[in-house]
């Protein structure tokens, strides 16, 4: 039997035994695909030059105005040092600042400055639309399906990422700091 036969007969057994599953319907190349749609829809409904990723940061420093980059980077299942980056180029961009506080020269506080804020004013009504646009190919029941599994499959599978997302993270921070203050 030569070669190209031998791999043909090989995967037509591997068919038959329900091992084969053709590339395009593997779960892994299906969701990296998802990914690249949802990023392309992204830039072209946001049109700020903003990245997926730069918005979740905005959004969290909207929504927990001065936390420090270890708990940003935990509330946007990010590595610290990326994280880390992010905040630099957002500053230098003038959408928020990193302040070190007195007490502690080792953490850096972070806020949204005021064109920060408006820019994510304007961006919230564009996220909408976005999520329109990612979910209309689907009817309203499975639009609701979609997303419940997609959420259910995240959580599940949170601690496979190489940065968890820690939500939990900030309300023991924000607890500690407010009994430290009101001690001092």
């Amino acid at each position: 039997m030569n070669r190209r036969h031998r791999a043909s007969f090989t995967r037509g057994a591997k068919r038959d035994a329900g091992l084969f599953i053709d590339v395009y319907d593997e779960p892994g190349h299906l969701i990296r695909r998802a990914q690249q749609i949802a990023v392309s829809m992204f830039h072209s409904t946001m049109r700020n030059g903003v990245t997926p990723i730069q918005y979740c940061v905005l959004r969290v420093l909207q929504d927990h105005p001065g936390i420090d980059q270890v708990t940003l980077a935990r509330l946007c299942a990010l590595d610290t040092s990326t994280a880390a980056d992010l905040a630099v180029r957002l500053e230098e961009r003038g959408l928020m600042r990193r302040m070190m506080p007195m007490k502690s020269k080792r953490h850096r506080l972070l806020q949204l400055t005021p064109e920060g804020a408006a820019l994510v004013k304007r961006l919230i009504p564009r996220a909408y639309m976005l999520s329109g646009r990612l979910l209309r190919a689907l009817n309203q029941k499975e639009q609701k399906l979609f997303v419940r599994l997609l959420k259910k499959f995240v959580h599940l599978n949170n601690q496979e990422s190489r940065a968890p997302l820690d939500r939990t993270f900030s309300r023991l921070r924000n607890n500690s700091s407010t009994v430290r203050s009101h001690r001092a």
